[in-house]
This record gives C-alpha cells, structure tokens and sequence, in this order.
C-alpha cells in the first residue's frame, strides 16, 4: 500500500507568497485546439547540443517520425508532432529571452496524423534499465519543468553515484500555472506508473515520493488514490514560492542540501517531473515519442483560459487566436509565470518540450514595473533568497563587473527564482544583473577554454615538429658519416674506378683554376686594366679642374684639395701604365731574348690533352671503343660519387643527379653492347 504515515518534511531559507491567481485555468478539463497548417519544430528543445537533422527539403513524413538525432550524450532526438510535409529547414525564432533563432523543421500539416510505426512494450519489467533508458533517450524525453535537462541522462547517473531516493516534482510553486496541476487530476495513473518504472530504472531506492504542495488538494487525491497499494509516498507541504526548485525540494523532503555547484545525485537524489514521469511512460509502454505536452493558456486578455494538450512546434500565435486573444487588451505575452517567466517579441514562436505556460496578461493584471530607484540596503532580498545567497552584494558586484567576487559569492547557485526582485522596495530587476553576469562568466570561461586549448595544440605542435628536425638531422648526419666513410674507403683503394674519378676530377679542376689565374695575370689584361684606370684619372683630373675654375671663393680651397689628389693618382695610373706596357713588350720578345721559364700546370694539362689526341688519332677503332668505356665507367662511378654525396646532404638537386647517372649508365651498356657485337663479328 501506499504510505499513509506522514513523512518528516524540512523547510528551506527564505520564500515569499505571492498571489497564486492557478483557479483561472482550472475551471474546464485539458483541452486541444484545431491542428495549426504549419509545425515549426526546432532542433534545440533542451539542455545540450542541437539535435542532427535526418530530413530533406520535400520528404514527407509521419507523426512520431524521428526527424533529427541526438547530437553527443547531453543531446535530445526531436520527432515530428504531425504527418505532412517538410517545407523549410531554417532558422527560426524560438522561446527564448534573448529572442534568438534555431536552426527548425517546418512541417505542413496533412491533416491525417499519420503515426508511424510504434515499438509498444506491455511489461518494461522484462526489459533491463539499460534498454529502458535507450528507449527514453529514442523518445526524445527531457525535463518538462523548465530545465529541459535529457531525462535519460539524469536517470544514469555518472561516478558511481549511489541513489536512495527518488524524488518526482508536483509542486508547480509559480503563480498562474496549473499544467502539472491538471496533469495530475487528469492522468494519475501514468504519472504513478512512470514513477515505477523510473524507481526500476533506478534499481528500486529505498524512497520514492511525489511531492506536491497543499494549495492542489484534488491533485493530491488523485495521486494518492492512483498510488493506492505501491510504496509510493505522496507527501503534502506547505505552499510557499520557490518550493518547486530542484534543490528547495529536495530539502524539504530529504533534509539534504546539495553541495554548490553540485547535483542532486551527489546527494543521492535523483529528481522528475510528474510530466517527465509520465511522458516516460508512454515513451517506453506505447512507444509514444515526447511530441506535445500540457500547457497552461492564461491571462485576462484572453477569452478562454486552459489547459491544453498541444503539439510541439505549435505557433503561439496560432494557440493565442484559439483562446480569443484581445489585442486592445493584450499587453504582452509571457512564457512561463510573473516570477520567472520572460517576454516574447515574435509570436511565430512554437511551442517546445519545455513551454509550460502562456501568460497573456492586460495592462491592469500585471502593470510595467516603475522605474528602478537606489538600493536603499534594507536586507529584504537576503531575507527571501531561497539559496542563502547575499542578493545585494551580487547586485553591486553584477554592475561593477567584478567576475572573481561573484563567483566567490556563489552566483551559480541562484536559481533565478525573483524572489528578491518581488520583495525589492526599490523595483530593482535583480535578477536581469544575475542572468547578465552568468552569461558573462560563461562566455568568459568558453574563451578561456579554447584559448587554453588553442595554446596546447600550438605548444604540441612544437615540440613535435622540434623532435621530427631533430630526427631528420641526425638521419641526415648518419647519412654523411656513412658516405664521407665509403668515399674515404674507395679512394684509399687506388685501384678502384672512384678513386680514378676522383684523381682525375682534382686535375681537371687544378688545370681549371691555373688556366683561370694565368688569365687573370696575362700581360695583356694587366696592361688593359691599366689603360682603363688611367683613362678614368684622366678625365677626373679634367672634371675637377672644371669645377675650380667654376667655383666661388667658398668652395676653392676645398676643389683644390680634391684636385691635388686626383693629380696624385693620375700619376701612379701612368706609372702603372707603363710597367704593364714593359711586360707585354717582354712576353712579345723572340724565343733567344726571352729566358725559359717553366712550364705551368695549364700548359701541362694542355700538352697531356694533346697527346691524348695524338695517341688517340693512331688507334683501331676497337681500341677507341674500349678506351670510351673505360672512360664512360669513370665518369659512371664519379656520378654515383655525387649522388651518394648529394643524399647525405639532403640536397634539393638529387633527382637530377639520379637522372644523370641514370643516362650515363644507359649510355655505357650500349657501348658494352656495341663492343659485344664487334666482337661476335669478329
């Protein structure tokens, strides 16, 4: 049976009353509304990543379909809530206070909600929580109080995380909303069977409670009557604003406070909403993906206020025309309650998995907040503050900026509830600075994060690239120790064809290099040169005298002084002159005025190329076709000499010196070959 003693309840710090105005729309049972002509779904209906698209442009598809996956863990499936056609996958505008736009699918209703096929399941007992928690997720069931966390995720908790209790959320403490209210009237049963089945999940805690405050006394009886012969208890509190914060009620009904900045699992709690609860239930019993929920139409500027069972991607624009919307009376239009709802400018806006309330109140009902005054320091906010936060500091702290102190001062564990704003004699928006400075912290802490991640791939990709140079340098010295080795080795050996190569290279470049300098010291070019130099005295000489002949008093002395000079080196040109004329005139002297001199290593290199020729001239032609081999296998191993060199020194003209050995190798079989055959001939 179910509990009937009366559980130990706790109290939380702070609270106000503010008028719970929750009779306007109760008066009739959940209702529907003519289906709209377009269902704008947005990819984002929930805590985490935006959901993948599976649809094109022009596919038509059927209630329930799957239309976009999960993208990542914190991430939700998104289903189509009617059968019809896909017109658009585009940005539009969503319920949001920043009145942002995500990526949607806009369906054009067919009118003939056409299901697709369902996975129904008649016991979840025989199926493990593994696969339980796989169907959910597939049903794309998130939190429906507000947070729109994945319930799938909350229900498998991380680390190892021991849960004793499990908590389901009935309370809806904010003014005006009654859609849990009547959800619970209404649909007992499958809330109480889906606290079942997320208590099996869970592996059966040693508590599960639906906790619902005592302002919702048919609610009550319905639970408790649905609940009849389970362990479930119901438990009934005081009515007080904001109980039915995740973290106030778990105080109340367990006594625990969770940690700052921390989850109710570190406290062994796990906590749904009883629209969660139910909405699992169907995902898994009827294989019902989450594609409409209950939603509270309120406000004195319409002519109906309900409840309402409504599709996803519904238009509120399209709800408001249902519900006899006065625009001479309609002041705004409100997502959620007076507390902790916000204003929408566009009203194309759909409804999504988390919209619990539409509040369209007249100017009377909720009049425009006068203008903020000056904090006069009364204490009031700290009083009411539900978290034991210091409302006041956050405040100075939010407008100064100050990120550090409000941080120390636990801003995060605001749960944005308005309470210090209600209270707030001076009509301050708290809460507008607190939301602010989060979103501040935030982006703050998101660039730090890629910067820091940014810096770690730069720092990475140094030392990486520093260790592959060093590798490279070493492979590369290895290389020209091993070659400088085997070219010392081969030339040590005077027999072999490199060490030839190489003899003969060094004498071709020593005739070089004489044939160069002898050139270079020809009397013929020194007395060139020196006719040059003179010309170019002369006419310096010529210019200077010019200019002092031109000059004023002022610039005379400093002329002549630049003319003295030039004259100087106009004499040491001519005296250059003729010393190079007196050495021409000896080189052009006969044979017996001129004394022998020795012969230089250009002429000896000329005289060795002329007997070369000479003897060259007097052999057979087998003979010059074995000298030419002899010579091409030369020249082949002085190129392989340079290629080995080239590679150990990783020099960029490797290829090229790859090729020319390659066609010198070529050109020495077919010398072989033509020596081969002379000698078949023969």
């Amino acid at each position: 049976m179910a509990s009937d003693r009366a559980p130990r309840l706790h109290d939380f710090p702070g609270g106000v009353h503010p008028p719970e105005n929750k009779h306007q729309s109760t008066g009739e049972p959940i209702g529907s509304i003519p289906l709209a002509q377009d269902l704008i779904v947005p990819l984002n209906q929930h805590a985490g990543a935006t959901a993948l698209p599976l649809v094109s442009l022009g596919d038509t598809v059927l209630k329930g379909q799957k239309i976009a996956e999960a993208d990542g863990l914190i991430s939700c499936p998104v289903h189509a809530p009617s059968s019809g056609k896909v017109m658009a996958i585009e940005p539009a505008p969503v319920p949001h206070p920043s009145g942002l736009t995500v990526d949607s699918v806009t369906i054009r209703t067919d009118g003939e909600e056409r299901w697709c096929e369902l996975e129904p399941c008649e016991d979840y007992r025989q199926l493990e929580p593994v696969a339980l928690l796989e169907k959910i997720r597939d049903g794309g069931i998130a939190g429906m109080g507000g947070a729109g966390f994945p319930a799938a995720v909350k229900l498998d908790p991380h680390g190892g995380a021991e849960i004793d209790t499990l908590i389901i959320n009935g309370t809806e403490c904010e003014p005006y909303i009654t859609a849990d209210d009547m959800l619970m009237r209404e649909c007992a049963a499958d809330i109480v069977a889906g606290t079942e089945m997320l208590a099996y999940i869970l592996d059966q805690p040693e508590r599960v409670v639906i906790g619902i405050e005592d302002n919702k006394p048919e609610a009550i009886a319905a639970i408790r009557a649905a609940a009849e012969g389970s362990r479930i208890e119901v438990a009934v509190f005081p009515t007080k604003y904001p109980s039915g914060g995740e973290k106030q009620l778990i105080q109340i009904l367990t006594g625990r406070e969770v940690p700052n900045q921390g989850l109710p699992a570190n406290v062994g709690v796990v906590c749904q909403n009883v629209g969660t609860a139910r909405a699992a239930f169907r995902a898994v019993r009827f294989g019902e993906p989450l594609i409409s929920r209950v939603t509270t139409v309120v406000g004195e500027a319409l002519e109906r206020q309900r409840n309402i069972e409504v599709p996803i991607g519904t238009p509120i624009e399209h709800i408001l025309k249902q519900h006899g919307a006065h625009r001479g009376r309609m002041d705004k239009v409100i997502i959620g309650g007076p507390m902790m709802g916000y204003t929408i400018d566009d009203r194309r806006a759909p409804v999504i998995k988390t919209t619990n309330c539409i509040l369209v109140p007249s100017r009377a009902e909720l009049p425009p907040a006068p203008p903020a005054q000056a904090c006069i320091r009364c204490g009031f906010c700290a009083e009411v503050c539900p978290a034991s936060l210091l409302p006041q500091q956050l405040y100075w702290y939010a407008r100064a900026d100050e990120r550090e102190k409000l941080q120390a001062h636990n801003l995060f564990d605001c749960i944005e509830c308005g309470a210090c704003s209600y209270v707030c004699p001076s009509q301050i928006p708290l809460v507008q600075y607190y939301r602010a400075a989060k979103g501040d912290i935030r982006t703050a802490e998101a660039e730090k994060e890629k910067s820091d991640r940014a810096r770690e791939r730069f720092e990475f990709r140094k030392l990486r690239l520093e260790k592959a140079e060093q590798e490279k340098e070493a492979k590369r010295k290895a290389r020209r120790e091993a070659a400088e080795l085997a070219r010392q080795q081969r030339e040590q050996n005077t027999d072999s064809p490199e060490a030839k190569a190489a003899k003969q290279e060094s004498d071709v470049v020593a005739a070089a290099l004489a044939r160069v300098k002898a050139k270079q010291a020809s009397p013929e070019q020194q007395l060139a040169r020196a006719e040059r130099s003179l010309t170019s005295a002369e006419h310096r000489v010529e210019r200077l005298q010019q200019k002092l002949a031109d000059a004023d008093d002022s610039h005379r002395d400093q002329l002549a002084a630049q003319l003295k000079s030039a004259e100087l080196k106009l004499q040491e040109a001519r005296q250059k002159r003729h010393q190079a004329q007196q050495q021409t005139a000896g080189a052009t002297a006969s044979p017996e005025q001129q004394a022998p001199a020795p012969k230089s290593a250009a002429q000896g290199a000329i005289e060795k190329a002329k007997a070369a020729a000479a003897a060259r001239a007097n052999m057979s032609d087998a003979d010059k076709l074995a000298a030419d081999i002899e010579a091409m296998k030369n020249r082949v191993a002085k190129a392989a000499a340079r290629l080995d060199k080239a590679r150990a020194e990783d020099d960029p003209n490797v290829e090229a010196f790859a090729g020319a050995l390659a066609r010198m190798q070529q050109k020495l079989e077919e010398k072989v070959q033509q020596q081969n055959n002379n000698g078949g001939e023969q």
